[in-house]
């Protein structure tokens, strides 16, 4: 039953997350490894912390020998992707880890990347990998494009709430911090310590954050009419882990009933009690998304909050949970380990 598994892309955050997380999988061997600019050295050279781990090499993505590889994750840089897939053997499975794939329709990409598609005909032949809400299209699926870490944490505590018009469409509200591993690894004078630290700011204000594209993709999508939200993303001096406050109308009795309803019988989402709300603390390093909903002291609105780790529920882990289905392995194979505390 073992898949042979390629991560092409693996001297990046994700790529690395990915090594981590299949390390201790039941089912998969990880098989070849690719990082171009790093190729002949070893994942121990250029992330000590997986020495001893036994993996293979980094070698180019044209050395690589897939006809024995079962599933390939493609954690490349945004607007690579896609010129890479197209070229890899039409039978390999792909989980695409960019943002190449995530919107359905070529304008939309073109919009809010900037540039037309390289590859429409993958685009239109890739299922959202949001995988709580698209698990049978994913099980049959040969490229699933994973989510931008913000959107899913968005969509965790809104997508039901939306689905079953549990609140106000029109006056969405959704503020989101985010630890700085979720700009990736490359250098960029904003992420030096000095300027990071002791310090949080607002970017993309105004409504021209790229995952924007995914949020009026999937709300629209599910709420069968338009839905803009309003939303505003933070950086914040911390390594791993994503905080999503949602300002939303409705009865907050109502609106945990339904998130209770909609995962009751999901593995990784947990719902807690009214009042109650989440750290990105009791997440990090797992699979796992936590919400709550609070009342708000105005009668007829209230808070969802929502909390998941960006390198591994909001990307890497999302991206197994995905490849499991698609392989025909147990969904939660390999991603049940708890976090690290304190």
């Amino acid at each position: 039953m073992t898949k042979n598994i390629a991560i092409l892309g693996a001297s990046g955050y994700t790529g690395a997350e990915l090594c981590r997380l299949i390390r201790t999988h039941p089912d998969m061997h990880i098989a070849a490894l690719t990082g171009d600019r790093k190729a002949g050295q070893t994942m121990g050279d250029v992330f000590p912390f997986l020495r001893g781990a036994g993996l293979p090499d980094l070698v180019r993505i044209e050395d690589v020998d897939f006809s024995g590889v079962d599933l390939a994750f493609c954690a490349l840089p945004h607007a690579t992707s896609q010129s890479v897939i197209k070229d890899l053997p039409s039978d390999l499975k792909v989980v695409d880890l960019s943002a190449d794939f995530r919107l359905r329709d070529p304008a939309d990409y073109a919009k809010w990347y900037g540039k037309p598609h390289d590859a429409p005909d993958l685009q239109a032949e890739a299922v959202y990998g949001l995988t709580e809400f698209y698990r049978d299209d994913i099980r049959a699926a040969r490229l699933v494009a994973g989510t931008g870490c913000n959107a899913a944490t968005g969509q965790f505590a809104l997508r039901p709430l939306v689905a079953a018009g549990a609140v106000d469409l029109d006056d969405i509200i959704l503020d989101l911090i985010c630890g700085v591993s979720g700009a990736g690894r490359s250098l960029k004078e904003n992420l030096l310590h000095a300027e990071l630290s002791e310090g949080a700011n607002a970017y993309a204000v105004g409504g021209t954050h790229r995952h924007l594209g995914e949020f009026d993709q999937e709300f629209s999508r599910v709420a069968g009419r338009k839905v803009e939200v309003q939303f505003t993303p933070h950086l914040a001096p911390f390594n791993r882990g994503i905080l999503a406050t949602c300002y939303v109308k409705g009865d907050a009795d109502a609106i945990l009933q339904c998130l209770q309803a909609a995962y009751a019988d999901e593995p990784f989402i947990d719902v807690l009690p009214m009042g109650r709300t989440p750290s990105t603390h009791d997440v990090r390093g797992t699979n796992y998304c936590h919400i709550g909903v609070a009342r708000d002291r105005r009668a007829g609105r209230a808070q969802v909050v929502a909390a998941l780790d960006n390198l591994c529920k909001g990307s890497s882990g999302q991206a197994i949970q995905n490849a499991n289905l698609m392989l025909g392995l147990e969904e939660t194979a390999g991603l049940t380990g708890l976090g690290v505390f304190p």
